[in-house]
């Protein structure tokens, strides 16, 4: 594994050097065996032995230029000047055999310049949460970063109690942050955040330095992704949690898991993080936040780029995130052919039945893909029946009818057969809506089974949700919603 130190070289007054701290009997339990041969890696480099040896010795290239990044952050809407890579370090970057730069992280490796006063260690729950719910997202074409091994160790941890202890490596185009521009922007060190751009344009925005203003073509780039990004947690109902602009990726990705969830019930307003007091980072608001964070960055562009034009540039968000979501969701209804005010009909009246009943959102939706057929050919009464407002159902149904009829009359007009048949659409669908998602509850259950050093429902939930629209028997456990008493799980940014 040849490993390169870019950041950590060019941008050497932007880190701190620090080596990995070891932890009491760590082994590798989970390997990315598919994202490993993507990167180019030998998984033999990823086993026990190997690994950590690699991980500990302050001589080998994985942790003799390993450092930790400093950035600021709006947590909460607050400004702290105080963060950084607290627990996490970035080993440095791996080219993949297609080209691509890819970073390689550290998180849980021990204390750093900027742990402040916590201990620089992750716990196995949360990085079981992280490393599943990378390669659940990645699974639903989500940008996430993503997990490449999880390792497990003896020793134990103070959190709420005492709790086992573990490490990951994660890897993604880069761990730069909005927060790392914020920070040196709002310090007033104009060297030191010329040279992050000139970083971010050598290696991840090249494409840029083509454009009249380079810097703003790269804002209008992270503006729109970013607005993709959050138009797909919507579209499946993805509850971040956090989304301080210091876990915001100018990769536009999903980043730094904390407390997220996905929906069981339809409930816009959903809090996952029971310490957001505020609803701030409700599962509704995360659009709003979004471009609230996206503007917390554009002040770090101010100095290379017009207010008018940094406006404009912002207000750019909006609609693209409306046509990317509002794509999205067409597509979920089976909806290919074109978008109109029949179709959105349609869809709202549908979102606001879930809302209005509590249904379950990703439930709802595989029923409506694998009943298609049926609602099609009847009065919908088998997919109705699933409601507690059957006649409301029904009434929906002949409106669902109407419209994919004139969806399918389009498409033959245009002459799209592979759009013309019901049985087209059904099989579209549902490889669009998923079966299984990754379900706190069952999260809680691998977790609980891998405290007892038990990492098969851990790897079997893992292999459900990284194959989201497959139906298999051995699967079927993890598709299951939750009962009543398993619904609400609290969760907390310690998680």
């Amino acid at each position: 594994m040849h490993l390169h130190h870019y950041y950590a070289k060019q941008l050497a007054d932007l880190c701190s050097p620090v080596k990995p701290s070891p932890m009491l009997g760590p082994r590798v339990v989970l390997i990315n065996t598919a994202l490993a041969s993507d990167m180019g890696i030998d998984i033999n480099a990823l086993h026990s032995d190997n690994l950590i040896n690699q991980l500990f010795d302050p001589q080998h290239p994985m942790a003799f230029n390993s450092v930790a990044q400093k950035y600021g952050g709006h947590q909460f809407g607050q400004w702290n000047p105080q963060l950084g890579d607290g627990r996490g370090l970035l080993l440095g970057e791996i080219k993949t055999p297609r080209g691509k730069l890819l970073d390689l992280h550290l998180k849980g490796a021990g204390l750093t310049p900027y742990s402040r006063h916590a201990d620089g260690r992750a716990v196995l729950r949360s990085t079981i949460r992280e490393y599943l719910a990378s390669e659940a997202l990645n699974a639903l074409s989500i940008p996430s970063s993503r997990a490449l091994c999880l390792i497990a160790t003896q020793e134990r941890v103070k959190r709420d109690g005492l709790e086992l202890g573990a490490m990951m490596i994660r890897t993604c185009s880069s761990h730069i942050r909005f927060g790392h521009f914020e920070y040196f922007h709002r310090h007033g060190e104009k060297n030191q955040l010329d040279r992050l751009f000139a970083f971010c344009f050598e290696h991840h925005f090249s494409a840029c330095l083509n454009a009249n203003n380079p810097h703003l073509a790269m804002l209008t780039e992270i503006i729109a992704s970013t607005a993709n990004l959050v138009a797909k947690w919507q579209a499946y109902g993805f509850n971040h949690g956090v989304m301080n602009t210091d876990n915001m990726s100018i990769h536009s990705i999903t980043f730094d898991y904390g407390p997220y969830a996905f929906l069981d019930d339809f409930i816009p307003n959903y809090i996952c993080n029971r310490s957001d007091h505020s609803g701030r980072y409700a599962f509704d608001q995360q659009p709003v936040i979004a471009l609230w964070n996206l503007n917390a960055l554009a002040h770090a562009f101010s100095k290379h780029v017009e207010v008018d034009a940094l406006k404009n540039a912002l207000s750019q968000f909006e609609p693209v995130f409306i046509a990317s979501y509002q794509g999205l969701m067409h597509q979920r209804f089976g909806f290919f052919v074109e978008q109109t005010a029949q179709t959105q009909a349609c869809i709202d009246e549908f979102m606001q039945i879930l809302k209005d009943e509590f249904a379950d959102l990703h439930v709802s939706f595989r029923q409506l893909s694998e009943q298609l057929a049926h609602i099609m050919q009847s009065d919908g009464s088998l997919f109705a029946n699933g409601f507690k407002q059957v006649p409301r159902l029904l009434q929906w149904c002949k409106q669902y009818q109407g419209t994919m009829k004139h969806q399918l009359e389009i498409a033959k007009q245009h002459e799209a057969i592979y759009l013309s048949e019901i049985s087209d659409i059904q099989n579209r669908m549902v490889n669009i809506n998923p079966l299984t998602v990754l379900r706190t509850h069952h999260l809680q259950s691998a977790i609980a089974a891998a405290e007892n050093d038990d990492f098969s429902v851990c790897e079997s939930l893992l292999a459900a949700v990284t194959h989201p629209f497959e139906k298999r028997s051995e699967w079927s456990v993890f598709a299951q919603p939750p009962s009543k008493k398993q619904k609400g799980i609290a969760l907390s940014c310690s998680s």
